[in-house]
């Protein structure tokens, strides 16, 4: 059949490859989870997370092709902005991914990358809780929810994108990011600060 799926589906904000792979796997009969995540982790960060309606037959090929596309277009409304910035498109989406995860509005999003930024110019490193759980989550060293005690054991961890122990920003993307995210990783809020509190909410 080339129906189209009867739900909408939808990719959230910041999820990851291992997180997406399920959500089309329970609408599409011939989606393969385990080549999906196998063609798709070199292009963690650049799949968009949007609401996706793929014919019923569609498999993991033309869903990447689809997802990466709308990257793309998404990306090329912000074209002018990281050219002015002067860093390079890997640099800001796995920026971008990082603040999805620490903060849910615009404004903080914009005031943590700032952060960051400004951490990374200094040589300090990034200490972001999410870098070093998606590192944990990759290798399956944790189930969630987590607790403080086992997230102080993951920040000891020597682990690529642990970046407690490692300088810099870590080897890639750690989930795709939002054209919020995206904006705010490219135009921070400038700021001297070294250190953020991101609201829960």
């Amino acid at each position: 059949s080339d129906v189209c799926s009867s739900d909408l589906i939808r990719i959230p904000e910041g999820a990851s490859v291992k997180n997406i792979a399920p959500l089309f796997a329970a609408e599409l009969p011939r989606f393969d989870e385990a080549a999906f995540i196998a063609d798709a982790t070199p292009l963690e960060g650049y799949l968009f997370p949007d609401t996706y309606n793929f014919m019923l037959n569609a498999t993991s090929g033309p869903v990447i092709a689809a997802m990466r596309q709308n990257f793309d277009r998404k990306e090329a409304s912000i074209d002018t902005l990281v050219a002015s910035s002067g860093k390079p498109l890997d640099q800001i989406v796995t920026m971008a991914s990082i603040v999805e995860k620490e903060a849910y509005n615009t404004d903080d999003r914009r005031r943590i990358a700032g952060v960051l930024w400004n951490r990374l110019s200094i040589g300090m490193p990034l200490q972001s809780d999410v870098t070093a759980l998606y590192d944990a989550a990759r290798l399956g060293l944790i189930t969630t929810p987590l607790d403080g005690k086992q997230i102080a054991a993951i920040q000891h961890l020597d682990l690529p994108y642990n970046t407690y122990r490692t300088k810099g920003l870590p080897p890639g993307p750690i989930g795709n990011p939002s054209l919020d995210s995206l904006t705010a990783a490219v135009d921070p809020i400038k700021s001297a600060c070294l250190y953020y509190v991101a609201d829960d909410a």
